[in-house]
């Protein structure tokens, strides 16, 4: 058995969760990956006063092929179009995913489409799974007892999230139909009320705070 561990520990190098930061995804295939510029500077600042992590102001950025990518307990990802993953960058990202990381995927609308493909690379034998309402990470750090929130009307379609598993622990959380980065940018990018930015800042520190203590 200990022979096993230690085979595993060298394929799937360990997330270093004591770095209590955030990062960035920096994906392939021409998608504005750095879309919302506002939404994680301010998602932070919102968290380290509201829950008090101690995250930098700016978070880094890492692509899915990297070995940086496992100094990130917490990788967040957006965007409006293409995504693309070479057969290298699916199989890092899953074994980040495997040892301990965890995926944060915000639709900016209109990536829903290239994402699910590029998933299917990432975790060729699991499926997206609806969370359902009562799911812990919309009770972490502030109440949505209705599930996730809606923020950005685009299709007149409810919010959805949705998770992928591994071994009973939620690895990856795609937010469907929500726009909570849209949320989380400096009031003068959407001019939303201050209601809506808010329900989107408490539920990014939900899923922040559920990832970091699970």
């Amino acid at each position: 058995m200990r022979l096993k561990v230690f085979f595993l520990l060298l394929i799937f190098p360990l997330c270093t969760l004591t770095s209590q930061e955030i990062a960035l995804l920096q994906y392939g295939g021409g998608g504005d990956w750095y879309s919302n510029p506002t939404a994680l500077p301010n998602l932070v600042s919102f968290c380290n006063q509201q829950i008090h992590t101690t995250f930098q102001d700016k978070p880094q950025t890492v692509t899915p092929g990297s070995v940086e990518l496992f100094d990130y307990p917490l990788v967040h990802m957006t965007g409006h179009g293409n995504v693309f993953f070479t057969s290298k960058e699916a199989e890092n990202l899953r074994n980040y995913l495997l040892s301990g990381g965890f995926l944060h995927i915000d639709d900016n609308y209109g990536m829903d489409q290239y994402l699910r493909k590029e998933l299917a690379k990432v975790f060729p034998n699991k499926e997206l799974k609806e969370l359902p309402g009562n799911h812990p990470i919309f009770n972490a750090a502030f109440k949505f007892p209705n599930g996730l929130p809606k923020i950005h009307e685009h299709d007149n379609k409810k919010p959805q999230a949705f998770g992928i598993y591994n071994e009973g622990r939620l690895v990856l959380l795609y937010t469907f139909e929500t726009d909570l980065g849209d949320g989380w940018e400096s009031p003068e990018v959407h001019n939303d009320p201050q209601e809506v930015r808010l329900k989107a800042l408490q539920m990014g520190a939900n899923i922040v705070k559920y990832v970091f203590e699970n």
